[in-house]
């Protein structure tokens, strides 16, 4: 179906996306962009897909736009700023719009380079896991541009304003174990631990309730841009959506295998496929 993008499902509802021009360390032409957004659409409504991981092919994760299809043809050579300012609104509409927003749980596995415009894949998805030999960093200082787009905004939301006005300043590239000291990642492996770390984390996913995983992302995203208020009535509202949708499982299941001692909710996860007596 798509020309730079890998995608396979494996049928225990974890999904990738492999980001597949290799020979360019992947980076984001108009076409990936385009197609980011069709695979994107598609997937939010795909009821195979409860979980969905971003990766690249080979050595690399993302290395940011392709500076020449991205920038250079469209703006130098062809002299077209309204092709330009399309491809700039399908880039921007599948890293934040469709990506930040899917109802699904997603993970970035950045298994190597991730420069530039990749921070924003990295930052809208919900959990990120490195491996400790990636390079990672804002390089638009070191062309004599900066960090445009998205990419200032969520690197001023992920990181101390101290780290933040460093690496977007110096263009300084870091390695996976530095990107999990600084919070743009939740932690860092060895390249080679990588798969069996993010195998972990996708059972501890796959074992929790999908509804409740989808209502848990929805309200910490809208929540982040409201006060205590808002943001506690909206709660209240979006519980009471949850309780509806789920037909009460979370309180007849969920506390219910609590009362009968079946397990402690500190320690796992309901059996959210027991049958009912």
């Amino acid at each position: 179906m798509f020309e730079t993008i890998l995608l396979q499902k494996r049928g225990d509802g974890v999904t990738t996306i492999t980001f597949n021009r290799p020979e360019k360390r992947n980076a984001m032409n108009p076409q990936m962009h385009r197609e980011m957004v069709e695979a994107l659409r598609m997937l939010k409504y795909d009821e195979e897909t409860k979980i969905l991981v971003l990766t690249g092919a080979k050595d690399s994760f993302c290395a940011g736009q392709d500076l020449k299809e991205y920038f250079y043809k469209k703006l130098y050579e062809e002299k077209d700023p309204f092709a330009h300012a399309r491809d700039r609104e399908l880039s921007h509409t599948w890293r934040f719009r469709e990506l930040r927003y899917f109802p699904k749980v997603t993970i970035a596995r950045v298994n190597g380079d991730c420069f530039g415009g990749a921070f924003t894949i990295v930052t809208s998805c919900d959990l990120a896991i490195a491996a400790d030999e990636a390079k990672i960093g804002l390089s638009e200082l070191n062309f004599g541009h900066f960090a445009g787009g998205m990419v200032t905004k969520v690197v001023s939301e992920f990181l101390r304003p101290r780290d933040a006005m460093y690496y977007l300043l110096t263009g300084e590239p870091i390695d996976g174990k530095r990107a999990a000291e600084i919070g743009l990642v939740n932690f860092s492996v060895p390249r080679e631990k990588l798969d069996e770390e993010l195998e972990k984390l996708l059972n501890k996913l796959l074992d929790k309730d999908e509804l409740a995983l989808r209502f848990q992302k929805e309200l910490y995203r809208h929540s982040l841009h409201m006060g205590y208020e808002e943001a506690w009535r909206f709660s209240g509202a979006m519980s009471a959506e949850h309780t509806a949708l789920s037909k009460g499982k979370w309180l007849k299941e969920g506390v219910g295998q609590f009362m009968e001692k079946k397990y402690k909710p500190g320690l796992k996860a309901f059996n959210k496929d027991a049958k009912e007596e």
